[in-house]
């Protein structure tokens, strides 16, 4: 058999290959969390979301706001010395993060099974 017979079987098999790869993996929401931290804020970010009255006074000061909140949630910290505690049944959760101006906030959320709250923020 002569290269370019080979390198055209080479060819079609990698078409098929490819396109029944994109068959199965298109359309699904496939996520990669496999460390706790991840999860953690995934399953926050993706519940509905809702502010205590303690919150909300602390969000009317003005020193942090929502995108603040939604950055700690993306990218912040979980302290789980201090976290995965039972907590008006719920589970509450500290999360490291830090402002728009770069003050260093600790938020203290209650994951339920079916919506998370935001406790309190806590200026560091």
């Amino acid at each position: 058999m002569k290269f370019y017979q080979r390198f055209s079987y080479y060819l079609v098999g990698l078409l098929l290959g490819s396109f029944f790869v994109a068959m199965i993996w298109s359309g699904k929401d496939t996520r990669c969390n496999y460390f706790p931290n991840a999860r953690v804020l995934n399953d926050l970010r993706n519940k509905p979301f809702e502010f205590s009255k303690n919150a909300s006074l602390q969000l009317a000061e003005k020193w942090v706001d929502t995108t603040d909140i939604k950055n700690t949630l993306t990218y912040g910290d979980v302290d789980f010395d201090k976290s995965n505690i039972s907590f008006e049944k719920g589970k509450l959760y500290r999360i490291e993060g830090k402002t728009k101006t770069d003050i260093s906030i600790t938020l203290e959320v209650i994951n339920y099974s079916e919506k998370a709250v935001l406790k309190g923020i806590i200026k560091n």
